[in-house]
Parts: C-alpha cells; sequence; structure tokens
C-alpha cells in the first residue's frame, strides 16, 4: 500500500511538471505592445499578500469582483501561455495593463453592462469560464484572455475564481472548494443577466466543470426550469465529474441547455489519474462509451487525436484545435439547429446513439480543405 501510495504522489508530480506558476504583472506600457482583452471577475477566494497572485488559497463567503485589462503578447503560437517573471516581456508575456477592484456587486454589475452595451446588438453576449483543479487566480484569468483572443470570442470575458489549493496534492481541498463556490457562482449568473448579458456561454474546466454541473443542479432546485434559461450553452473541458453523478446532476436540471458540448479526451493523464484517486475506471471527461450518455442531449467531442502536455487542456492549448473551433459563432448556431445538420458541422468521424452525438475529431481531417 505505501508503495502505491508513494507511485501516485510520484505521478502527481510529474503530470504537475515543473513550470512556474501564472502571477499577474502591472504594466501600463504594455498596452501599446499586444492586443488588449478585458476579463472581468468575481471569486470567493481571499485576497493575498503577493501582489502576484493578487488572491490567494483561502475561502471567504463574501465575492470580491474586479476587472483586468490583459495585454496579449504578439510574438506566440495560439495555445501558448507564457507567464511574467522578474521582469515582465509583453511582447511574449501575458500582463496586466490596468486593474480595477469594485467595492460591491452592484457597482461590479453596472460596470459589466456598461461594457456589454458597447458591443452591437446581437452580439452583447458573455463567455462565463470556471476553472479547474490547481489553478491560481492569476493562472484562471490569463487563460480566460488567452481563449479569448486565440477563439476571437465575441462580447465580454468573465472568469470565476472559486478557492483552489495552488497545489498538486491538493486534490480533496479544491472538491470541497468546489462545493463552497456554489452560491458565489449562482450570484454570478444572477448579476451577470441583470447586467443585460443577451447569451451566457458557461465553460468549465476539469472540476470547474463539477462546480458548473452542481450549480446548475442548485438553480433548478431552487427555481425549477430556471437552469435552462440561465444560460444559452454549456461547454465541458476535459470534466473531471463521476459519469454516475453527472448522470443524475443532468436528470434534476432536466432540459440541458443548448448546446451542451463535452470535449474528452480518451489519454487525459489528469483524468486517468483522477479515476485512479475516486476508484472508477474512468471519469465523464474521458469516457468511451457514449451508451452511458445516450438518453441526455449532449455532443462529445473526442479531442483524444490531439496532442497537449498532459492533455487536459487540448481546446485551448493544440494549435490545430483552436483554428477549428475559433468560428464559435457558426458553430453555436448550427448545434442549435436540428440534430441531422450536426454531422457535417466538424470534421471528424460522427457517432449517434438516442440523443447523444461523439465526433471523434482528427487532426488530418481539420487540416483538410
Amino acid at each position: 500500500m505505501t508503495h502505491w501510495r508513494g507511485a501516485l504522489i510520484f505521478l502527481v508530480w510529474a503530470i504537475a511538471g515543473c513550470t512556474p506558476r501564472g502571477t499577474i504583472a502591472l504594466d501600463p506600457t504594455a498596452a501599446e505592445v499586444g492586443q488588449q482583452r478585458a476579463v472581468f471577475y468575481s471569486t470567493t477566494r481571499s485576497a493575498s499578500d503577493d501582489p502576484g497572485l493578487v488572491y490567494g488559497t483561502a475561502r471567504t463567503a463574501r465575492a470580491s469582483f474586479g476587472r483586468f485589462d490583459m495585454s496579449i503578447p504578439p510574438d506566440r503560437q495560439a495555445g501558448d501561455v507564457s507567464y511574467p517573471q522578474n521582469t515582465p516581456d509583453p511582447s511574449t508575456d501575458f500582463v496586466a495593463t490596468e486593474a480595477v477592484v469594485y467595492d460591491d456587486r452592484t457597482s461590479f454589475r453596472r460596470a459589466l453592462a456598461r461594457d456589454l452595451r458597447n458591443q452591437p446588438r446581437g452580439e452583447r453576449d458573455v463567455v462565463l469560464f470556471v476553472h479547474g483543479f490547481n489553478s491560481t487566480f492569476a493562472e484562471g484569468m490569463i487563460r480566460l484572455a488567452q481563449l479569448a483572443e486565440d477563439l476571437s470570442l465575441p462580447g465580454v470575458a468573465v472568469h470565476y475564481a472559486w478557492p483552489s489549493l495552488n497545489n498538486p496534492l491538493g486534490y480533496s481541498y479544491d472538491r470541497d472548494s468546489v462545493l463552497f463556490g456554489r452560491d458565489g457562482l449562482e450570484a454570478l449568473l444572477e448579476e451577470t443577466r441583470a447586467a443585460g448579458a443577451e447569451d451566457i456561454i458557461l465553460v468549465g474546466h476539469s472540476l470547474g466543470s463539477l462546480m458548473l454541473m452542481e450549480t446548475l443542479r442548485q438553480i433548478e432546485i431552487g427555481r425549477p426550469g430556471a437552469a435552462s434559461r440561465t444560460v444559452e450553452g454549456v461547454i465541458l473541458m476535459s470534466p473531471d465529474i463521476d459519469v454516475d453523478l453527472f448522470r443524475m446532476q443532468a436528470r434534476r436540471i432536466g432540459d440541458l441547455p443548448q448546446p451542451f458540448l463535452i470535449f474528452t479526451s480518451q489519454r487525459d493523464r489528469a483524468l486517468q489519474l483522477s479515476a485512479r484517486l475516486t476508484g472508477q475506471r474512468e471519469r465523464l471527461g474521458n469516457l468511451s462509451d457514449l451508451e452511458r450518455v445516450a438518453d441526455l442531449e449532449v455532443t462529445m467531442l473526442d479531442v483524444s487525436n490531439f496532442r497537449d502536455g498532459t492533455r487536459h487542456l487540448t481546446p485551448a492549448t493544440s494549435p490545430t484545435l483552436i483554428a477549428l473551433m475559433q468560428d464559435l459563432g457558426s458553430l453555436n448556431a448550427a448545434f442549435q439547429g436540428e440534430q441531422a445538420g450536426r454531422p457535417g458541422l466538424l470534421p471528424g468521424t460522427v457517432l449517434t446513439v438516442q440523443n447523444a452525438t461523439q465526433i471523434i475529431l482528427s487532426p488530418v481531417t481539420a487540416l483538410s480543405p
């Protein structure tokens, strides 16, 4: 048993890697170097004494609200993220050009409403991102800025930062924090809708997907029929969710928001480890059998053939897949249409079982003219 646990700990550290952790550096002059992306945020993390982290790992019931304007470095490949170290370089690093902290949720809502009104009618959308396991506040903010830029996301980007321990050995703490943070995410969704968002696309990564589903379930219990009215679409990236639990969550939610996309990879090393830690063969994010969710109206996008490190964040880090997914507006419109129109939407092998569709994407077909 001791040997087995030691091997698991070694594997955790191997997967976590030795790369520097993400921090935020503030440099107003970076606005002259890179493209600007505003990212609003709400967090149930306590403030950090480290200015680079901004918010730390401790939990707080009182949410904080703010906005960072991020400069996207011009000298990088799509999917790449470089964090500032001792001396930030705006040509290669993601650097903040402005930081705003709002006094309360009302001030946040008004600021978000102003940004939404600046968007053309029909494009006043919000992409709300929930980060995953072992993530600093800065890493979630920068990742959303990168996604917004590389995928040419319309509308406004909003980040919900729940209190992760920022530690590869903090899995239990993070799972508890997911449950702790549900009320904060529900409140953020309410404020986002009240600010005038026409459509809200809710995106969750890893354990953030578990929080997303738990929050939609909570909304549905409190206000029957409200979950599908709260958001217009859901994207789960590498969801670290037990499949049976996901089925029960979906059952309570009822009519799932559409589109409902699940990015999976059977080569996801982080989810393979999570499955072992929870005594299961697989998680939702590396599900191999579509039959297990066949009665649910979901679309599974299998990206096992694309490469990115641990293969746990492939949709955000693979340049080939990013190029394929850039036209999210057309993607959303197509998925809002008839089921029969989906097979030709994306290049790849398509399998439909009852209500569920699986598309096995391939870099070869993605690059084909």
